[in-house]
């Protein structure tokens, strides 16, 4: 395994840590996942005891087997990056500004769990490529953080892991009884006594999303901690007589993992109902998404003007201008120019999830062009990921990269990759999939 660093006639400290860890990206190829660590650490003789036996036939490219290290310098940047995004979007001007057009969602409550943050490695310093509401597969990269091993003896000093999971469990637990009291500050969370809390982990066909292992864990975490957990679909929830209900009983507290951010489809009419009244507390809700999440958002993160309007610091304007890459809204009186540079940017529709719809300009043709640009779009200044070399059955393949900050009230909790090809993060690629993060150290 070669760690030795890339030699420039005076390097800075700076340049130093950030060409250990492109360094090892590039030359360490070696393979850190512990499978059989992964089996213990996602519990697969219990919960997910019928899964496992198959996982690598329906998820062969859910785990890649080496992981990304990170420079201590980019990690920082990118929680300092968190937590400015966080101020920011939870400012009074900001919420004024963000929810003007949907005046029913201002009101106060929970903050929203498991915020995503996601990040290309640059040169020059971690660039936001997007922010997720209910960011998939944290309890996932848990499991795969804790199930590495030093491929060597040289190894063993670089793998140190972005943040401390020791007791990472824990502090989701305190997360979500933070999230209740937020709605609910005279009632506990856990009862020392009597009924335990109903929560629903709530997708669509929660059987048939890909994720759906994690809801497992995260049923199993909750039980065990007390809390009656359900994974269930929106039809199996009701509205009847003020309360969100499954099967008779009343559901306290639901966990939203719906794409549908805003509770407007009609199958979604009692969830809808049960927020708005606040029967029932919601974690994310639609006005987490409506302060966070929606890409607009980008481009008003990156207008100069928008931020003096807001009367943010200089300090907060420098890292928002640093961090957040050029964005502007798709209109009819840009089209043409944005359409002649399209080279430039990268397309993503205002309602998309998931890289679903979003376009690469150098891929675009005409024939999706004249439909997108009647479309509410944004087009973001291109910036390509940074790389990982993994062997693929004894080959190197150099696969792209980004970091999810997984985050609360402004917090990194976690730090995990995603490795990948073709235009945008998928599961589909050999050598792929979530990766854990090691920091060089300084």
């Amino acid at each position: 395994m070669k760690i030795d660093a890339v030699h420039s006639p005076s390097p800075s400290p700076l340049d130093h840590i950030r060409s250990i860890a492109g360094s090892l990206n590039q030359d360490c190829a070696c393979y850190s996942l512990d499978m059989n660590a992964l089996q213990r650490s996602l519990q697969a003789d219990s919960v997910l005891s019928v899964w496992w036996p198959h996982w690598q036939d329906t998820h062969g490219h859910l785990f890649a087997a080496s992981g990304l290290f990170v420079s201590q310098t980019q990690l920082t940047a990118m929680q300092e990056a968190v937590k400015v995004l966080h101020e920011v979007m939870t400012s009074p001007g900001w919420r004024q500004h963000a929810l003007a057009p949907e005046p029913a969602l201002t009101r106060a409550g929970p903050r929203g769990v498991f915020m995503g943050y996601d990040f290309h490695l640059t040169e020059s310093g971690p660039k936001l490529i997007e922010i997720n509401t209910n960011a998939g597969g944290a309890m996932l990269n848990l499991a795969l953080t804790r199930a590495q091993r030093a491929c060597c003896d040289a190894a063993r000093d670089w793998m140190h892991t972005a943040t401390d999971v020791t007791h990472l469990e824990q502090g989701w637990l305190d997360m979500f009884a933070q999230e209740w009291a937020l709605q609910r500050p005279q009632e506990p969370f856990i009862p020392p006594s009597g009924r335990a809390r109903t929560l629903a982990i709530v997708d669509e066909d929660p059987a048939s999303q890909y994720l759906y292992p994690e809801f497992l864990l995260f049923q199993d975490m909750f039980r065990q901690a007390g809390v009656d957990a359900r994974v269930l679909a929106p039809q199996a929830l009701s509205w009847v007589d003020g309360q969100l209900q499954h099967a008779g009983e009343r559901i306290d507290m639901v966990y939203l993992r719906l794409t549908d951010f805003d509770l407007s489809e009609p199958a979604h009419a009692a969830l809808q109902q049960a927020w708005a009244s606040g029967a029932c507390v919601f974690t994310p809700n639609p006005q987490t998404h409506a302060l966070h999440a929606n890409k607009r958002h980008l481009a008003d993160l990156s207008d100069a003007e928008l931020g003096a309007q807001l009367d943010l610091s200089a300090p907060v304007q420098a890292v928002l201008a640093s961090v957040v890459p050029p964005t502007q809204l798709l209109t009819p009186d840009n089209a043409d120019q944005l359409w002649a540079e399209r080279k430039r940017y990268f397309f993503k529709p205002l309602s998309g999830f998931g890289s679903k719809a979003a376009y690469r300009g150098d891929k675009l043709t005409t024939k999706t062009w004249a439909q997108i640009s009647q479309l509410p779009y944004v087009a973001q200044a291109l910036i390509p990921p940074s790389q990982r070399v993994v062997m693929v059955n004894d080959q190197r393949k150099t696969l792209k990269v980004d970091v999810r900050a997984y985050a609360y009230d402004g917090q990194v909790q976690l730090f995990a990759a995603r490795l990948y090809d073709g235009q945008t993060t998928n599961f589909r690629s050999d050598g792929g999939g979530f990766a854990p993060v090691f920091v060089t150290p300084t």
